[in-house]
This record gives structure tokens, C-alpha cells and sequence, in this order.
């Protein structure tokens, strides 16, 4: 998804109307209903739904967390596209010209009512994957005494699929979805392969064999959605496509992990502490590296003259 790093700075038409999809689980009826809104510099759609919910509506239903882009609990479509509404400036989606702006629950999910939906489906296809390291020696999964060896390289090529923060955008903007509910989806798929590739997983053979199925990779039509609609710039049907790819040598016995990492013992040698820079003092009195082994006592009037 391309964003406009400039938005929070852009002044939103100052009076902006929010045409809300609503839904009563109840009497099944669907309805469009509006809301006008005076905005700011600054505000992002999910601050103007939740003055609507305050203020004008009470009854409005949608889910939300933490307000940061991190949990992704916000997702919903807004003027058409999957978006995470806490990431969404007004000033984005709403013009001088054209005021208004359309919500709408996320693509593909049963709706429960009015912008919340239902990610039960959702959660199963990513459990299917099994999105943990698997290892042989069961063992060694249940004792921390050690860590896997990694090199820079090797965490480059799976580290933007670690970005993943499971909103479920990806899922509602793929037409493959739409159309099945057997695909796995853009999101379990893109896990898939961030543990294939990941050089401390062993189960590799048994993570392609899963996949080498009419709910894999190749039910994909690679319209390349779900990539444009992610928060997170992860691009999961590039990984959708390295899956492909692997499953087809794997089928003519030329595809093999080219490293397993093996355990180490955790780095336990300590270099003499620096001191913090001038800009970086922590308040008089407070010893950062006491803090946890008795409470913190900030002096108000320290703070007051800070």
C-alpha cells in the first residue's frame, strides 16, 4: 500500500461525512447510514469513528486496540480499499470536493454486526501452517538453555514476513478468497514460507507436502491484492510465488533447505559498560540498572522543574 508520509500534516475538509455500513445480526437488515464529523489536522479515521460512537452513535459496533498501527484489530474497508483505520488519515480519503467517506466491514469475513467481523476462519488457516520453528529433537523445544545460530543473510530473507501483524487485510482484498473458502490465504501462506525459508525450522518437508494441495499456493491467481493492500509493506505473494517455485523442485526431487542451524550456547561474555551520553542522564537519584530490583522514586518536584 503506498502511503503519503505527509498526510498528518494536511488539513482534512473541516466538516467530513462518514457513510457507515451498518448491520443487525438480529433482523439481517443491511443499511448505509451517515454521520458528519468536524475534523483536524491530524485525525486519523478510527479517532472519527470513535467520536461518532461517543458522541453521535453509541450503537456502532468495531473493534480496536491500540490506536498504533501494531495490533491490527481495525481493519476494515474505507472507500473501497482494506485499510487499518488507525492508519488511515482523514485527509487521505476525504477531498474539499468530495467529503465523504465510505466504511464498510472487511471483504470475505462473516460479519457479526455492523463493522465487526468474524476471523474464527481466519485464525484456523493460520494455526493450519503450524507457524512455529519445528525441530526433530523434541527435546530441544522445551529447554532454553541454548539459542539457534543465524547468520545477518539468512534473517534478511525471511525478516519482512516477520512484519506480519495478522489484521486479515490481505485476506479480504484476494479474489482467490472470495470465491473459496478452501485457499488458505495470502496471510497463512506468506507464515508458510517465512518458516520454510527459516534456517531453524526443520520441517521443511513437511511444511511443502501440507501445501502441496488445492488449498496451497497454486490456487493463487497472483492478482498481487493482498501485497498492495498490506500495512505493513510485507509482500506475501512474492512469498506465495518462492512457495510455488519450491514446491515444483520439491516434486522433482531438486529442492532442499540449504542450511539447518544447529543449537549454541547463548553469548554470555559482558564488555565493560559505556557511560551515557549528557543528553541521555537519567533524573538524579535513579539508577537505571536497579530498577528492577526495587521501585522506581521519581521526585515530583523534579519533574515539575525538568
Amino acid at each position: 500500500m503506498s502511503f503519503d508520509p505527509k498526510a498528518a500534516t494536511k488539513t482534512p475538509p473541516k466538516k467530513v461525512i462518514f457513510r457507515i455500513k451498518r448491520y443487525d445480526p438480529e433482523t439481517g437488515k443491511e443499511w448505509w447510514e451517515d454521520y458528519e464529523v468536524e475534523t483536524y489536522r491530524g485525525m486519523t479515521v478510527l479517532d472519527a469513528l470513535i467520536k461518532i460512537k461517543e458522541e453521535l452513535d453509541h450503537t456502532i459496533v468495531m473493534r480496536y486496540s491500540c490506536r498504533m498501527g501494531v495490533c491490527g484489530s481495525c481493519g476494515m474497508v474505507i472507500n473501497g480499499m482494506p485499510r487499518l483505520a488507525c492508519q488511515t488519515q482523514i485527509a487521505e480519503v476525504a477531498t474539499e470536493a468530495n467529503p465523504i467517506v465510505t466504511v464498510e466491514p472487511l471483504k470475505n469475513y462473516p460479519v457479526i454486526r455492523d463493522l465487526l467481523t468474524d476471523f474464527t476462519t481466519f485464525f484456523e488457516k493460520h494455526k493450519k501452517v503450524k507457524p512455529y520453528l519445528l525441530r526433530k529433537n523434541i527435546e530441544e523445544r522445551e529447554t532454553g538453555d541454548y539459542e539457534y545460530e543465524m547468520t545477518p543473510e539468512e534473517h534478511y530473507n525471511i525478516y519482512e514476513y516477520t512484519l506480519c501483524i495478522s489484521c486479515g487485510l490481505c485476506y479480504s482484498a484476494c479474489p482467490v478468497a472470495a470465491s473459496t473458502d478452501r485457499f488458505l490465504g495470502p496471510q497463512a501462506l506468506a507464515y508458510a514460507w517465512r518458516y520454510i525459508a527459516d534456517p531453524r525450522d526443520e520441517a521443511w518437508q513437511e511444511r511443502l507436502e501440507m501445501l502441496d494441495t488445492d488449498e496451497g499456493p497454486f490456487s493463487c491467481h497472483y492478482a498481487a491484492s493482498c501485497s498492495a493492500v498490506c500495512p505493513k509493506m510485507v509482500d506475501p505473494a512474492a512469498a506465495i510465488q518462492r512457495l510455488r517455485s519450491a514446491l515444483v523442485k520439491y516434486r522433482l526431487g531438486l529442492y532442499k533447505k540449504s542450511r539447518i542451524s544447529q543449537k549454541v550456547k547463548p553469548i554470555t561474555e559482558k564488555k565493560e559498560r559505556k557511560p551515557l551520553p549528557p543528553e541521555a542522564q537519567p533524573v538524579e537519584g535513579v539508577d537505571p540498572w536497579k530498577k528492577n530490583e526495587e521501585p522506581v522514586q521519581i521526585p515530583v518536584e523534579q519533574l515539575l522543574t525538568a
